[in-house]
């Protein structure tokens, strides 16, 4: 632009006074300048535009990404429901025959083996009589089991006075009142049957007797 004024004024110069070219010079040069100046405004509007619609874009990304946040503080970690399987699961069936402490729960069968005075209609599944049997006294066993082992066995006897039992638990049933409680260290139940006292002595230690299982077993005795 400033070639062009010039250039003009060189070509006027011969057909105007010296007071019109400095004139048209001096219009000429303000004329560049605001074009100048507007150029540069123009510039930096469009650098802050720019810059704030990256600021608000970024601003949006980081609201939308940041799903944990929320007013006044984080939220809190999802909890995971347990799902209807596994609540199941964890569950214990009321049919389940095991002992409070996970062990089998002893099965009773019938008895086909005759005893002395002692008679019982259901026996426990596996142990047998040993041989010869007492009068007043049957010892079952198991077949692995070693014969001296006596606190491993199951002992009934009968006697005509009741023994003293510790923690004892009172329950009646078919018109008798068992008597569960220990003997010695050992778990143990008796019942009165006519004029004779029935004792059951369980192996130490046992589990596997609840006593439910133990009074069906004496609820199946009788003393001749």
């Amino acid at each position: 632009m400033k070639r062009l004024l010039e250039g003009f004024a060189d070509r006027a110069a011969d057909a105007l006074p010296d007071a019109d070219i400095e004139a048209d010079v001096t219009r000429g040069r303000r004329a560049l300048r605001r074009i100048k100046r507007r150029r540069r405004v123009t510039g930096v509007l469009c650098v802050a535009a720019v810059s704030a619609l990256a600021l608000a874009i970024g601003n949006q990304v980081k609201w939308w990404g940041n799903t944990t946040e929320v007013a006044g503080g984080t939220s809190e970690p999802e909890k995971t429901a347990a799902s209807p399987a596994t609540a199941e699961a964890a569950k214990p069936s009321s049919a389940e025959t095991m002992s409070m402490f996970g062990a089998s729960v002893v099965e009773l069968v019938a008895n086909n083996q005759p005893w002395s005075t002692i008679d019982c209609t259901l026996t426990p599944k596996g142990w047998t009589a040993e041989t010869p049997i007492a009068a007043n006294r049957v010892v079952l066993s198991q077949p692995a089991m070693r014969t001296a082992d006596a606190a491993a066995k199951v002992v009934v006897q009968a006697a005509p006075d009741a023994r003293g039992l510790s923690a004892v638990r009172v329950t009646d049933g078919s018109g008798k009142t068992f008597h569960i409680g220990t003997l010695d260290g050992r778990l143990a139940g008796q019942v009165k049957l006519s004029d004779q006292w029935l004792l059951v002595e369980l192996p130490v230690g046992t589990v596997e007797w609840p006593d439910d299982v133990l009074r069906r077993f004496m609820d199946s005795c009788t003393v001749n």
